[in-house]
């Protein structure tokens, strides 16, 4: 995972190559120095439902970190805090407070599970002060829009006016919503694009297998995963599939080009957000806006604020997974590794989802969030598929043969997805199950999803 800077804001944007540049210079031509990086979002829920406020909530948590080393950043001098380092690791802030944790660029599976275990450890103590209860879930299972207090951050502004505007569940994706990813190097441009065709194939199966937001305002909604069923309905011009991407041959310039197509939030002067919303990165480019022309830093924001299943960027984050209970949370980041880090797997899967068509994925996407591993693919429960991909992904970490301080190789980390899998459910199955008969809903949630 290469660690190179972004070019400065006055390097202009004058040819193509600018714009492919972003992608070709994030290749890391060694595949043993490929890394992974993690990321884990939590929603914070107080005793009688509702989210963690910012103010004299989330403001606690994040002094409590300083306190531990946690260095703090600000959007701006003298504004609010929008993040905290420590050393290649942060912690951000999602919209309605949501807390994430951005783990260091690792060389193996084992190393993002301990980070993140020494994560929660140090939140616990300030959680408890404060009465709050993170949980690992994809959707926050309690709070309605209107109790969620809004993180000061310019970039929010902009993109809670617009995305309201652009589908029905653009402000709860924002609020309500919670996720684990992983990003993935890339060896080479054939290898980038590749490894984002396959992602976008395996999308929902990978919403299916993680599918973990059985709940909405407190009561079960009928399915499985709503954090899944709000995807459908975001924004259509900077969300889904991207069909353009899906030929065999296709390229960085596919990428682009759609990217180019989509809309902006904004970019950024010095410390000042414009708010550019509506214009095309293409219009942009090739007429400026309000005076300013385009740049590689206003790119690489751009890019980072489009949200595909599999986005590209300087790495390939794999997007469709919910948030995950504690021993699940590992497994989303260790199913790509053993996927994408083996040759011999990569083919096989490959293989597997060749004939696979955008029109039949597409439908899939549709219905994953409501019956998860049930849903049927080619007359078929995807609980089959699903079998068959996440023994590809223990096969892989296997032959990768790194080994933690008990002598465990990495697919221990998918042992509870195994587990899972091979019953045919879900996250949310299992915690259907284990809530269903409770005589405080509410207090069984948090219990079973407290990290």
């Amino acid at each position: 995972m290469t660690t190179a800077l972004a070019k400065p804001d006055q390097d202009l944007i004058s040819v193509r190559e600018d714009l492919r540049s972003l992608f070709r210079d994030a290749i890391q031509p060694d595949p043993a120095k490929a890394l992974i990086g993690p990321e884990a979002e939590k929603c914070g829920v107080l005793a009688d439902g509702r989210p963690l406020p910012f103010e004299g909530g989330v403001t606690r948590v994040l002094d409590a970190l300083e306190k531990l080393g946690w260095i703090a950043e600000l959007e701006k001098p003298g504004g609010p805090r929008i993040a905290l380092k420590k050393g290649a690791a942060s912690v951000t802030l999602e919209p309605g407070g949501q807390l994430e944790l951005s783990g260091a660029a690792a060389k193996d599976v084992h190393a993002v599970a301990n980070e993140q275990a020494l994560h929660l450890e140090e939140i616990r103590p300030i959680s408890e002060e404060i009465g709050v209860r993170f949980l690992g879930i994809g959707f926050h299972p309690f709070a309605s829009l209107d109790q969620f207090s809004h993180v000061p951050k310019a970039r929010y502004v902009v993109m809670r006016d617009y995305l309201k505007t652009r589908g029905a569940h653009g402000l709860d994706m924002m609020h309500r919503t919670c996720t684990v990813q992983g990003n993935y190097d890339f060896s080479s441009e054939e290898d980038a694009m590749r490894k984002v065709r396959l992602g976008m194939k395996l999308a929902p199966l990978c919403a299916a297998m993680f599918a973990n937001s059985p709940f909405y305002e407190g009561k079960p909604h009928g399915g499985v995963s709503f954090r899944a069923k709000v995807w459908l309905d975001v924004d259509p011009d900077r969300s889904g599939l991207i069909p353009s991407i899906w030929a065999d041959d296709s390229t960085f310039d596919d990428y682009i080009e759609w990217a180019l197509d989509v809309p902006m939030f904004l970019f950024k002067r010095n410390t000042e957000v414009i708010a550019n919303t509506g214009q095309t990165f293409r219009s942009f480019w090739k007429s400026g806006f309000a005076g300013h022309a385009a740049t590689q830093a206003d790119w690489m924001l751009h890019v980072n604020t489009v949200f595909p299943e599999v986005r590209l960027k300087r790495t390939i984050e794999i997007r469709s997974a919910d948030s995950q209970r504690k021993d699940l949370m590992p497994a989303v980041p260790a199913l790509y590794a053993g996927l994408y880090y083996d040759e011999r797997t990569l083919d096989e899967a490959e293989a597997l989802a060749r004939d696979w068509t955008y029109d039949e994925i597409a439908d899939l996407r549709t219905r994953v969030w409501r019956d998860g591993l049930r849903t049927e693919f080619r007359g078929k429960p995807l609980a089959k598929v699903a079998e068959r991909v996440v023994e590809l992904g223990v096969q892989g970490l296997r032959r990768r043969a790194v080994m933690n301080a008990n002598g465990d190789d990495e697919s221990v980390h998918l042992a509870p997805l195994v587990a899972l899998v091979s019953q045919g459910l879900t996250p949310a199955d299992d915690l259907l199950a284990k809530t269903k008969d409770a005589k405080d809903l509410r207090a069984a949630i948090v219990r079973e999803t407290a990290l």
